[in-house]
């Protein structure tokens, strides 16, 4: 179990930090929840205590895990897939992983797919949100403002 103050990553939202955990009742259950302020979007979000592990909650990387971060952003692009469709299901199954790494790919992927061709509606909200998850995580681990944090992940993707 989590206490306040601790700094997790709940997965699709990204890291934030415990600010309290109480007993609510909701749709007639009563629970313990976690409330969570996610750092890059400035929203709060409730996780039930009992659910966290199932939905994926995560302790936030380290600095070693941000350098690694940092080399998936800097590598090419992957093939891609050129069915619109399954690409965007291909991207969504990585984000929901919560893994950093995943998630820098999608980033990257996105990021040079856009500057190249540029990017669907649909793949712009994603290459946001995902954007904000890697943010979300430079701001706890490296104390980055979200300009900073921003700014650091644009130039770190290659120019093509």
């Amino acid at each position: 179990m989590y206490n306040v103050g601790d700094k997790i990553v709940y997965p699709m939202h990204g890291a934030g930090v415990i600010k309290k955990i109480e007993e609510k009742e909701i749709f007639d259950k009563r629970q313990l929840y976690y409330e969570v302020e996610i750092v890059s979007e400035g929203m709060d979000i409730l996780i039930p205590v009992e659910k966290a592990d199932e939905v994926g909650v995560r302790d936030i990387v380290t600095h070693s895990e941000i350098e690694q971060m940092v080399h998936v952003l800097e590598e090419p692009m992957d093939d891609m897939i050129s069915n619109w469709t399954k690409r965007y299901q291909s991207n969504m199954d990585q984000l929901k992983t919560g893994d950093i790494l995943d998630v820098a790919k999608v980033v990257r992927n996105l990021t040079l797919m856009d500057r190249k061709k540029g990017l669907s509606s649909g793949e712009k909200k994603m290459l946001m949100s995902a954007k904000n998850f890697l943010i979300s995580e430079l701001i706890l681990v490296d104390g980055k403002s979200q300009e900073e944090a921003n700014n650091f992940i644009e130039e770190t993707v290659p120019i093509v």
